[in-house]
């Protein structure tokens, strides 16, 4: 008897479903025309500079460290969301407390809330005579004008991503598995990184993927905190609108084509990794 292998990749797999080819056509014609064909036009601004205006732009010392500021504070920010994006999660999921659902609903006001309106309320917030910039401002830490303030602001708006992201794989882990775990002798930590955790690696790094993504782009409820001080507090997003203000096109090209490519990379790790941890522990 011939043992026949089934191939590990195929353009088209079985389905009951039919329209394979018109839903195919329409998504690509969408994501062209959506997606690609803008991000296109951009780099093809952006090569009017050529390669070496675009390594001006990059080197540039202003630029630079809007960059740095940008990628620097979303990646921070971006981790500290992950990090309690997943606590927050877990206690929503796992307990029932008075006003939990109202604590629920306060997860996604960042979603709801106008940029310029978080912005200005987290200004008045961490400003140094505000309600928390106050008792900051006596322990001799500024909040408000400076990178801390723009680390807040993505914290503030990355969140949401964190949380959403892995509630619904907590709410999916059956308590038994936990439970046989401490009965089989599992110290506590020994169940959360080894029982709990693997499952959620992937999850937990798509909430990643989208906070930094998020604070990466975000300009409306970043620069009311943030100072705007030229090398100190200045991020990418406001300097493009400034060579734009100064119809200096192909140098906003250039920023935002800089600004993509290393986003794209950054991704791209994140996605590489994403796949590792569902082979690695056999989540798909």
């Amino acid at each position: 008897m011939v043992e026949t292998h089934r191939p590990r990749w195929t353009f088209r797999r079985p389905s009951v479903i039919p329209g394979f080819g018109i839903s195919f056509g329409y998504t690509l014609t969408c994501l062209g025309l959506i997606v690609l064909l803008p991000l296109a036009g951009l780099v093809v601004k952006a090569s009017g500079l050529g390669l070496s205006g675009i390594w001006d732009v990059a080197t540039d010392p202003r630029v630079a460290s809007a960059l740095r500021i940008s990628f620097g504070a979303s990646a921070l920010a971006a981790l500290v969301a992950s990090t309690f994006g997943f606590l927050v999660a877990w206690v929503l999921t796992r307990y029932r407390f008075p006003g939990r659902k109202l604590v629920d609903a306060a997860v996604d006001l960042p979603f709801a809330l106008p940029t310029a309106v978080a912005g200005i309320a987290l200004a008045s917030l961490y400003a140094p005579d505000g309600l928390l910039g106050a008792p900051l401002a006596r322990l001799g830490i500024q909040a408000a004008y400076t990178p801390l303030g723009i680390f807040i602001a993505m914290v503030f708006i990355g969140l949401p991503f964190a949380v959403r992201t892995v509630q619904p794989l907590i709410a999916e882990i059956d308590k038994e598995i936990e439970e046989a775990s401490a009965t089989l002798g599992a110290t506590r930590f020994a169940t959360l990184t080894r029982v709990v955790l693997p499952p959620l690696i992937p999850a937990v790094l798509t909430g990643f993927a989208l906070a930094f993504a998020r604070g990466v782009g975000e300009y409306g409820s970043i620069i009311f905190i943030a100072g705007n001080l030229p090398y100190v507090s200045e991020i990418a997003p406001l300097l493009i609108v400034i060579k734009l203000s100064e119809f200096d096109y192909g140098g906003a090209a250039a920023i935002a084509t800089i600004m993509l490519g290393i986003s794209f990379l950054t991704l791209l790790a994140i996605n590489l990794i994403q796949a590792w941890s569902r082979r690695r522990f056999g989540y798909v």
